[in-house]
C-alpha cells in the first residue's frame, strides 16, 4: 500500500481503490442480519463468554501495530463547547490512568495491549493527549468526503501557525467534526471510521480516525443508547453520564477506533477476513456489547451512577460507557466490568 507510485494515472486508481470504504466504518446500535460478514462471524452459543465463537477467525497479517507511546493529535472541526472538549480530553487521558476506579477505562485499554506486532512487542499502555488544532470556520466545508477528511489533516500538518507535529510511527490523528457537519455515509451507515493518509494527497502516511457529534444529525443511530432508533420500540434511551448526549456517544465510537487503529493502523495487522480493505477488526467483533450478556439490543449488565446515568467505566473524575473489544487470548468479548473477572 505504501509502494511509490510513479504516474497520475496510478495515483488516481490507488485513491479510487482505497477511498471507498476505509478499514472501519462503525455503528454502534443494534445491526441488522443484511451487514456484511455478520453470517461469517456470528455469535456462538456461549452463556457465559459475550461474542464467543469457534469460528471468529482473528489473525495477524504481520502489519506493524502502535508499540510505541501513541499520542493523539486533536483536530477539532467546526465549533466545540469548552465541556465538549473536556469530556473527550478526559476518555483519552483515562486511558493511562492507573488510578482510576474499578471498572476503569484503563483496565479497557489492557485488552488491547494484549496484541503484539511480530517482534512480540505488545500494543503500548502509554496514551496521552498531543497537539490540537481548531477549525472553528469549517475550511473545507460542512459536507466532508471520505477523500475531503483527509484534506483537513493535511491542512492541521501544513498550517503555517501551530501546524500539528508529523509522527507516523506513534502519532495517531483524531479528526473530531461538530453536530452540524455532515460527513460522506454518516448516519445511514457509519459513526467513525479509521483509515491511514495517502501520501499522493497528504505527503505522509498517518493512521488517522473520524468520529461525528450526531446529537442534530441522528442520535438514535450513533448515540445508542443514549437515544434510540425509530426501529426499537418501547425502549426507553439511557441517561448520558456526563449529560451531552451527542459526546457521550461519541466516546464508544472514538473507543472503538483508537482500539482499531492500534491493533491494525495500516489495514495489514490484526483483523478477520480475506479482504484488508473490508476487515474485521477487534471492536467490529463486539459491536453493541457493553456488559456480560450483551448482544442484540441488549447492551449487556451495566452500572447506575448515583444520577440515574449509565456507565460501564470509570474515567479520571468521570464515567463512560464504552462497548467492549476483542481477546483473542479469551477468544471473546471482554471489558473490565464483565461479572467473571
Amino acid at each position: 500500500m505504501n509502494t511509490a507510485v510513479h504516474s497520475n494515472v496510478a495515483i488516481l486508481v490507488l485513491v479510487v481503490l482505497f477511498a471507498a470504504d476505509p478499514a472501519a466504518a462503525w455503528r454502534p446500535w443494534p445491526q441488522n442480519a443484511n451487514r456484511m460478514n455478520v453470517s461469517d462471524y456470528a455469535f456462538g452459543d456461549s452463556k457465559k463468554y459475550e461474542g464467543s465463537s469457534e469460528f471468529v477467525k482473528l489473525r495477524y497479517h504481520m502489519g506493524p501495530v502502535l508499540t510505541t507511546n501513541i499520542t493523539v493529535h486533536t483536530i477539532w472541526y467546526g465549533r466545540w463547547e469548552r465541556n465538549q472538549k473536556k469530556i473527550i480530553r478526559e476518555f483519552i487521558n483515562s486511558i493511562s490512568a492507573v488510578n482510576s476506579p474499578h471498572p476503569s477505562v484503563a483496565a479497557w485499554w489492557r485488552t488491547v495491549q494484549l496484541y503484539t506486532d511480530q517482534t512480540g512487542a505488545n500494543i503500548s499502555k502509554s496514551v496521552r493527549l498531543g497537539q490540537e488544532k481548531n477549525d472553528r470556520f469549517y475550511s473545507h466545508g460542512k459536507s466532508l468526503t471520505r477523500l475531503s477528511i483527509q484534506s483537513v489533516i493535511k491542512s492541521a500538518i501544513t498550517a503555517r501557525t501551530k501546524p500539528l507535529p508529523i509522527n507516523p510511527r506513534s502519532g495517531l490523528y483524531l479528526l473530531l467534526t461538530a453536530d452540524d457537519v455532515y460527513v460522506q455515509d454518516f448516519c445511514t451507515s457509519v459513526c467513525g471510521f479509521h483509515y491511514f493518509t495517502f501520501p499522493s494527497l497528504v505527503g505522509y502516511t498517518l493512521p488517522y480516525a473520524w468520529v461525528g457529534n450526531s446529537e442534530k444529525l441522528c442520535p438514535g443511530q450513533c448515540a445508542y443508547p443514549f437515544a434510540v432508533p425509530a426501529y426499537i420500540p418501547n425502549m426507553k434511551p439511557f441517561k448520558s453520564p456526563n449529560g451531552d448526549v451527542g459526546v457521550d456517544g461519541m466516546i464508544s465510537v472514538i473507543g472503538h477506533e483508537m482500539a482499531e487503529l492500534a491493533t491494525n493502523p495500516l489495514a495489514n495487522a490484526w483483523y478477520a477476513g480475506q479482504d484488508p480493505t473490508f476487515p474485521v477488526e477487534i471492536a467490529d467483533l463486539c459491536e453493541g456489547i457493553y456488559g456480560t450478556g450483551g448482544g442484540g439490543s441488549y447492551t449487556g449488565q451495566v452500572l447506575d451512577a448515583h444520577d440515574g446515568a449509565t456507565y460501564n467505566m470509570n474515567g479520571i473524575r468521570r464515567k463512560y460507557l464504552v462497548q467492549w473489544v476483542w481477546s483473542h487470548v479469551l477468544n471473546y468479548c471482554t471489558g473490565p466490568n464483565a461479572l467473571d473477572h
